[in-house]
């Protein structure tokens, strides 16, 4: 007879007439050999800027551990031949092996690794992690590798001028709405400059005008600054990333420990000083967005994730506005 891994997952509730209501235990088996999810389909991945609004699909097959599983399915890419050292996270979901995402999402994840305007062989995966509830730790099963060549394409932007840092906002579809995360400086009015045009724009109350007034923002910290140069509109959106709970210097009252946003990897970070307890992280001091859970599975309201005491350089990568992961290490 095979060897078999038990593992039990507790649950509360009626289970037919054959158990009184009361907390009763079943038992999964794990297979020996569980089925791993496959990458059937890979689109092609010549990005254009036309095509930005076109919805690619990577398509899989799921992971088959020989029972009923909670499983998160990572999208991942890597250069071609690396062994997925440096993985490029594309997509997560769960329970869904139709994963979509627009040509100009893409394109943007990928030149946060990529260059421009070249084109570059990559290895994709499948990864799926199994997640048990009864505390026993989670289970990751990776698919075969699919390789693919992928084109991604140069973004126009607008530079800001006299924001106190080098950043700058691009347009993912090249219509002329340019969008980024941006730093701003309430003492430091700052206009943006299309370096291909050599034309500045500056505003006031989110009209947009050719050489018109510095842009003040409301308060220092960290923005989803929108501009659009065909609608003459910009749009400035508090967008500051924080850590709360108990683990953290203010516990869970605000202000939050702020993070910095990193534009070239697309992740936000921030070193700090716990102490042992819980965390999670929010949206400006706010409860209407938070993550929370494991470290390669953060979900909207998930449970707190578990800090020790000393000093830590945590990095946070956000996927799809409502999910992530997060990495933590001694600084």
């Amino acid at each position: 007879m095979n060897k078999k891994i038990f593992i039990y997952l507790t649950f509360i509730g009626l289970i037919g007439l054959l158990f009184s209501c009361e907390k009763e235990g079943t038992k999964a088996i794990l297979m020996d050999n569980p089925v791993s999810p496959t990458l059937v389909t890979v689109p092609d991945l010549t990005l254009k800027r036309t095509s930005g609004l076109n919805i690619l699909e990577f398509v899989g097959t799921a992971v088959d551990p020989g029972f009923q599983a909670s499983v998160t399915y990572y999208l991942e890419a890597a250069a071609k031949g690396t062994n997925f050292q440096n993985p490029i996270l594309i997509l997560s979901d769960k329970q869904d092996l139709s994963m979509k995402i627009a040509v100009s999402d893409l394109n943007g994840i990928l030149l946060k690794y990529l260059a421009a305007d070249q084109l570059t062989s990559l290895d994709l995966r499948i990864r799926s992690v199994l997640s048990l509830s009864s505390g026993t730790g989670s289970f990751v099963y990776s698919s075969a590798v699919k390789s693919a060549d992928a084109t991604t394409y140069g973004l126009p932007r607008l530079d800001l001028v006299n924001s106190g840092v080098t950043q700058k906002v691009e347009s993912a579809l090249g219509n002329g709405v340019y969008i980024n995360f941006v730093k701003l400086d309430a003492t430091k009015p700052f206009t943006v400059k299309d370096p291909d045009a050599g034309t500045i724009y500056g505003g006031k109350t989110g009209v947009l005008s050719v050489n018109g007034t510095a842009i003040s923002a409301p308060a220092s910290g960290w923005y989803r600054l929108t501009v659009d140069t065909k609608g003459l509109t910009y749009k400035l959106e508090s967008y500051m990333i924080g850590l709360v709970g108990d683990a953290t210097p203010n516990g869970w009252n605000a202000p939050d420990s702020k993070m910095d946003y990193n534009a070239a990897t697309g992740t936000w970070s921030i070193r700090v000083t716990l102490i042992a307890g819980g965390f999670k992280f929010r949206l400006n001091d706010d409860w209407a967005w938070n993550l929370g859970g494991p470290t390669d599975n953060l979900t909207q309201n998930g449970a707190n994730c578990s800090g020790s005491a000393g000093t830590f350089t945590i990095t946070l990568t956000i996927i799809n506005g409502t999910t992530g992961t997060y990495k933590i290490v001694n600084s």
